[in-house]
C-alpha cells in the first residue's frame, strides 16, 4: 500500500523513522525543507512532483495553521477507499474533511518518545472510517509505541493534555529533581545518573507489575523512615496532586482554544 506524508518536521520525522520499517507500506514525503529521510522512503520537494499519483493513506503532518491553505492542493491524491490521518494538533475532523474533501479521517495525538518507539498516541476515527482504516493506522502507530483509542473527539484534546504534552512535564520534573540532587553535593553528571536511573527503574518496575503505583509507593515507604519523610515534604498536603491537576487542565484548556 502507498502512503503520502505531507510535512516532515520533528514529530512527522520521528514517526516516519518507525513507519518506514513497515513491510506493508511504501512512503512518499512532500516537504520543501527536509533533506534526509529513512532508507526506502521517497522524498520530493513539491506537490507537482507527484502529479496525479494516488495513495491509500494521506498523512497530514504540517502545522495546523497551514491546513486550510495547503491541503486542498492534495484533494486528488487520496485513492478511492483510502483514509486521511492527521497529526496536526487541534485540527478538528470537520476542518480536515473540509480541507481534504475526504470522508474517512483519523486524528492522531502522538508524543515525542515515538522517536524511540516508546511513544503514547491517542487516536480518534470519524464515523466514515471502516475497521480496515482503523486497523491499518493503528498498526502503523503501534510501531511507535502504545496506542489508545478514544470514542469522542474532545477526548483527543484530553490525551494532548496528559500524553501529548506529558514528556515536557516529565522532563521538567526530572530537571528539578536533578537540581535538588545537586544541592545535596553531587556533580551534575552524578545527579543526572542518580535521578534518571531512579526514574527509569521505577517506571519500568511499575509497567511490569500488576500492583497499583500506590501499592508500589507504599512498598518502599517504611514507617518513620527516609522515604516517608521525603513524601510528606513532597505531597502531604496534596499540593503536588493539585499541581498536576492544574497542569493537565491548563494544557487541555489551551488545546480547546486552538481548535
Amino acid at each position: 500500500m502507498k502512503a503520502l506524508l505531507i510535512g516532515c518536521g520533528k514529530m512527522g520525522g520521528a514517526l516516519l523513522e518507525q513507519w518506514a520499517q513497515s513491510p506493508d507500506w511504501d512512503f512518499t514525503v512532500v516537504d520543501p525543507y527536509t533533506e534526509k529521510v529513512p532508507d526506502g522512503v521517497r522524498l520530493v520537494k513539491e506537490r507537482s512532483a507527484i502529479d496525479s499519483e494516488r495513495f491509500n493513506l494521506v498523512i497530514v503532518a504540517i502545522k495546523p495553521q497551514m491546513v486550510d491553505d495547503v491541503m486542498p492542493d492534495y484533494r486528488d491524491q487520496l485513492e478511492e477507499g483510502g483514509v486521511v490521518a492527521s497529526i496536526a494538533a487541534g485540527c478538528s475532523v470537520k476542518r480536515l474533511q473540509t480541507a481534504t474533501a475526504a470522508g474517512p479521517v483519523i486524528r492522531i495525538m502522538p508524543n515525542l518518545p515515538a522517536l524511540i518507539a516508546k511513544g503514547v498516541s491517542g487516536l480518534f476515527a470519524s464515523p466514515e472510517c471502516s475497521d480496515a482504516h482503523k486497523q491499518s493506522v493503528e498498526a502503523l502507530m503501534a510501531r511507535a509505541g502504545t496506542v489508545v483509542w478514544v470514542n469522542e473527539e474532545d477526548k483527543l484534546d484530553r490525551v494532548t493534555a496528559v500524553a501529548g504534552s506529558g514528556p515536557g512535564y516529565v522532563f521538567e520534573i526530572a530537571r528539578t529533581y536533578i537540581e535538588a540532587a545537586k544541592s545535596l553535593g553531587f556533580t551534575h553528571e552524578q545527579a543526572r545518573d542518580l535521578v534518571l536511573g531512579t526514574m527509569q527503574g521505577a517506571i519500568e518496575m511499575a509497567l511490569g507489575s500488576e500492583d497499583s503505583v500506590e501499592t508500589l509507593r507504599n512498598s518502599v515507604t517504611s514507617k518513620n523512615g527516609t522515604t516517608q519523610a521525603g513524601l510528606e515534604a513532597l505531597n502531604a498536603d496534596g499540593a503536588l496532586t493539585e499541581l498536576m491537576r492544574r497542569t493537565t487542565q491548563a494544557a487541555y484548556d489551551r488545546a480547546v482554544e486552538l481548535r
